[in-house]
């Protein structure tokens, strides 16, 4: 399956959806916020990033470009509570490649990272 980074502040949602991923046979890192993930996707070099918008120290759409800057191939999925046209336009904008509203609808999840 796919090496994915995990990147959310709350530690029990990334608790859960690591194992969820996990679980499904990929490979999982995880990062508490923005500026650390910029920091793992230039040294892990995985094949995804799922991204919460709402991060402590620089939110998901800053991270995003940072990331995709770090390991220009990734594919980025964003994370977060909000599902109105424009936030979804708001994230293809800033590069990520999907959009998927908390909470995670596994199957939904699942669809997105199965390669195709």
């Amino acid at each position: 399956m796919a090496h994915i980074l995990l990147v959310e502040d709350d530690v029990d949602s990334r608790d859960a959806l690591q194992f969820l991923l996990e679980h499904s046979g990929h490979r999982v890192s995880v990062a508490g916020g923005g500026r650390e993930a910029i920091a793992l996707a230039a040294s892990l070099e995985p094949d995804w990033a799922v991204i919460d918008i709402g991060l402590p120290d620089i939110d998901g759409y800053e991270a995003a470009r940072g990331v995709r800057q770090s390991a220009p191939s990734i594919r980025l999925v964003a994370l977060t509570g909000y599902g109105r046209p424009e936030d979804r336009a708001r994230a293809v904008a800033a590069g990520f490649d999907a959009h998927v509203v908390k909470p995670v609808d596994p199957d939904r999840l699942a669809e997105i990272l199965t390669p195709r």
